[in-house]
């Protein structure tokens, strides 16, 4: 094991916009306390180097990813009507980082009106409606798909725009094989596929099969399928029911900040893009602009992105002595931010701070 600590882990560092630099100030601080070693190498990304340079991901930021295969990432903005696609989408299509994982936990002193909540929801990261295949109105191509419907006997009014749902037989199997090994290595029991099979019976559907067939490789963990609809119900009803949600891209987005609302705000959601070269870590939540440089922004789901990171890395031990100290500190309630403790509540530096001094 002290061979293993003395590594030096080489990590392409975005701090973004917004609250980004804070809190990602804060969670290196907390990384390094943890007695791993990084090298890191801080580049850009986002609003800021768009002011400056006219481009949200600058080729030197791709070229440390490259380098390194692992980033950790603060929030970014996108500038708008600039035709700039969204950094994240972006470094997902640039790097192929296809399954989205965002671990969703109830840390007692977490304001909530739920109990043991346990959940991961894993979203394939490059198809469906939002790899953002969209047709404009009024465009050719627009009206050539418009009458390439009307000889299928579908009807599309002629003023209308047109986006594209892909799913591929690739993209799922890989997410799905990805989902399986993931549940195996971190001791999840059960998959939950989610889909609208009944209605989009040959994208969703498609979706829907291959999940069965990977299934059909991993008796033991127990399977099972169920409609976006009637899961958004369950969710609320039931959530301590479901360990791992697989979701295509879109319901993967929205279901994501509907298990956040379970577990107490996106201040304790942290989020990982994984594919089979890079993996690039990052909190759920936006930066945040109106509340940059006031100290005010809970470090928590920076903080366990990065603790993601580590076990990543396998380095579990000190993922778990990180994990501990923020768990210690939150249900204290002694240091820790506005979102958590509205009265006497302490800034970003202060509950970062407090978690270091957990460490041990």
């Amino acid at each position: 094991m002290n061979e293993k600590k003395s590594k030096n882990y080489n990590i392409t560092l975005i701090p973004g916009d917004g609250v980004g630099p804070e809190i990602i100030e804060a969670t290196q601080s907390v990384l390094e306390a943890s007695g791993i070693k990084f090298n890191w190498d801080i580049q850009d990304a986002g609003l800021n180097i768009f002011e400056k340079i006219g481009d949200v991901l600058p080729k030197s930021t791709i070229n440390s990813i490259e380098r390194n295969k692992i980033a950790l990432k603060g929030p970014t903005a996108t500038p708008l009507k600039t035709g700039h696609r969204s950094v994240n989408v972006a470094l997902r299509k640039k790097f192929d980082t296809y399954a989205g994982i965002r671990p969703y936990k109830i840390y007692p002193g977490v304001q909530t009106r739920y109990q043991d909540v346990d959940l991961v929801v894993l979203r394939e990261n490059l198809e469906g409606l939002y790899s953002g295949v969209e047709f404009e109105e009024g465009r050719k191509r627009t009206q050539e798909l418009i009458e390439l419907a009307a000889k299928d006997n579908f009807f599309i009014r002629k003023d209308s725009s047109i986006s594209l749902k892909i799913v591929s037989r690739f993209a799922s199997k890989r997410v799905f094989n990805f989902a399986f090994k993931y549940a195996k290595e971190n001791n999840r029991k059960k998959i939950t596929v989610i889909h609208k099979a009944n209605i989009l019976k040959y994208s969703d559907g498609l979706f829907l099969e291959v999940a069965q067939e990977v299934a059909k490789k991993y008796p033991e963990i127990e399977f099972e399928d169920q409609l976006i609809d009637s899961l958004s119900m369950n969710l609320v009803r039931n959530p301590e029911k479901y360990d791992i949600l697989v979701c295509p891209n879109l319901y993967g987005d929205i279901i994501s900040d509907l298990c956040a609302g379970l577990v107490g705000g996106l201040g304790v959601c942290p989020g990982a893009n994984i594919g089979d070269e890079y993996a690039i870590f990052e909190p759920v939540h936006g930066a945040m602009q109106k509340y940059e440089g006031l100290n005010k922004t809970n470090p928590t789901a920076a903080i366990l992105s990065g603790v993601m990171m580590l076990k990543f890395l396998k380095e579990f031990e000190a993922a778990e002595k990180i994990e501990r100290a923020i768990s210690q500190v939150i249900r204290e309630k002694k240091a820790v931010t506005y979102d958590i403790k509205k009265e006497s509540s302490v800034g970003t530096k202060e509950m970062s701070g407090a978690i270091i001094k957990k460490i041990v």
